[in-house]
């Protein structure tokens, strides 16, 4: 059994609810593209694309919050590093190996480029950035002190907002970069890390405010999607829908993160959740195989009616999802193949 002091029940059904959304995102951003991004006429896709945009920056929030509840003050620097990269870096690159040479054979960069930057397949983009925070984490948890003092928490709250507003507001986005993504994420990781070390205090007030965090929660989602929606028909940049990178998002993901840390405190979802990395990684190669031989196919049958265009996005979603789990279920169950993919 895992170490109470280490493992928090609800962590697990956050990385599920957060490769689901990934999915979800996925999917839709699928069916936008195929339509040409008439929003207008797809407002119930664009919902479903935009609500689930907390899925990335959740993603960081969990990972700083695990980090710091199982970090190991006896551990030195460099074997804290091979632990976490042995779980993380080695299904990155097996996985980018898979996408550069025979799924998006494509791509112009070098392997090693591409490695660095984690362009081999779109959902890949992030995990360089998350190796940027495992590098400095070991830092950050000795500064803990400072960074958890509110005035710090404020100044490293506001700076972020500023990075946020002036990369979707004034950039619409850019480059997927690692230090673009590092500059627009670092506030989220510290929340993690900071609410790891106040587990308890955050479940109580989760539970006293519940019907009011879902109730905003609600009403923010619903200004996530309004705000993307508007901001494309005013610049025709995709990145206004694209981007999960806005002020917004960063309130909305904390308050999903605190919503759902309470309905699922008490809830064990350990076995789907240890299939969840393998998923991340898997899943748009499922995705292009089934839009290839028959998704392209239903959406042309669903999309004629309204009805059937607002039963084909889950569809496809459990389609996507339920052979990406069913496949890592399998693949788990060959020996060692966890550690090499996931």
């Amino acid at each position: 059994m895992k170490n109470q002091k280490t493992y928090v029940t609800a962590l697990d059904a956050l990385r599920v609810i957060s490769i689901g959304a990934v999915i979800l995102i996925h999917t839709t951003t699928r069916e936008l593209e195929t339509t040409h991004y008439l929003l207008n006429d797809n407002l119930f896709t664009l919902f479903l694309n935009q609500i689930f945009r907390f899925a990335v920056p959740l993603f960081f929030l969990i990972s700083g919050f695990v980090l710091e509840l199982s970090a190991d003050p006896k551990m030195g620097y460099f074997a804290f590093l091979k632990k976490r990269f042995t779980k993380i870096f080695v299904p990155y690159v097996f996985w980018s190996l898979i996408y550069y040479y025979f799924v998006y054979t494509g791509n112009t960069n070098n392997l090693l480029k591409v490695i660095l930057t984690g362009n081999a397949s779109y959902q890949l983009y992030f995990i360089p950035t998350l190796c940027i925070f495992y590098i400095i984490f070991p830092l950050l948890h000795k500064l803990y002190n400072f960074i958890a003092h509110p005035i710090s928490l404020i100044l490293l709250g506001l700076s972020q907002f500023w990075f946020l507003y002036q990369d979707y507001f004034i950039k619409h986005g850019g480059s997927d970069s690692p230090t673009r993504i590092f500059l627009l994420s670092y506030f989220v990781f510290l929340v993690g890390i900071v609410a790891a070390r106040n587990k308890d205090k955050i479940f109580a007030f989760a539970k006293k405010w519940q019907k009011f965090l879902v109730a905003v929660s609600a009403a923010t989602g619903f200004y996530v999607f309004i705000e993307g929606r508007n901001l494309y028909y005013q610049i025709y940049n995709i990145g206004a829908i694209y981007s999960q990178y806005r002020p917004i998002i960063l309130i909305y993901t904390i308050l999903i993160a605190l919503v759902f840390y309470n309905i699922f405190e008490k809830t064990s979802w350990r076995k789907i959740s240890e299939l969840s990395y393998f998923v991340f990684f898997i899943h748009v190669a499922v995705l292009e195989i089934v839009w290839t031989h028959f998704g392209h196919m239903l959406f042309n049958l669903f999309s004629t009616n309204l009805v059937g265009k607002l039963v084909f996005d889950p569809i496809l979603f459990l389609i996507i999802g339920g052979l990406s789990f069913g496949i890592a279920w399998l693949v788990r169950k060959i020996p060692f193949v966890s550690k090499l993919a996931g």
